[in-house]
């Protein structure tokens, strides 16, 4: 059994050692082409969840490659700085309203209104 062990680990060994030298005519194994994002953040949209929840980054030697993971990250930043300044503006808006329409119309609650339906044709608000 022991005779056994050795020469199963000989023939282990011979076959490792083989495959890291390439012997044989080729010569040794060529460069590995490096991996490339693959998954790209589309650029003619905005980014949605499932773009992000799609996205693989490949790997690399110790992790991921930093600038595929940096230029995600950006994209992510700009476009949520983007939405971020999308909200203020509406929240801005809203509270403009608000307002303006504090020295509108109230309801018999006593509480102002705002109205959010369309008006009739012709009878949008004219200066």
């Amino acid at each position: 059994m022991f005779l056994f062990l050795v020469v199963a680990l000989a023939v282990v060994v011979a076959a490792v050692t083989l495959a890291v030298v390439g012997g044989g005519e080729n010569g040794p194994l060529p460069e590995a082409v490096p991996e490339r994002l693959r998954d790209p953040l589309p650029p003619d949209r905005p980014v949605d969840r499932a773009d992000v929840e799609g996205l693989r980054f490949p790997l690399a030697a110790r992790g991921y490659r930093m600038a595929d993971v940096d230029d995600a990250l950006s994209r992510l930043g700009a476009e949520l700085a983007e939405r971020d300044a999308r909200i203020a503006d509406l929240e801005s808006a809203l509270a403009g309203a608000r307002s303006s329409s504090a020295r509108g119309p109230v309801h018999a609650s006593g509480e102002s209104h705002v109205s959010m339906d369309k008006p009739a044709p012709g009878q949008e608000d004219r200066p």
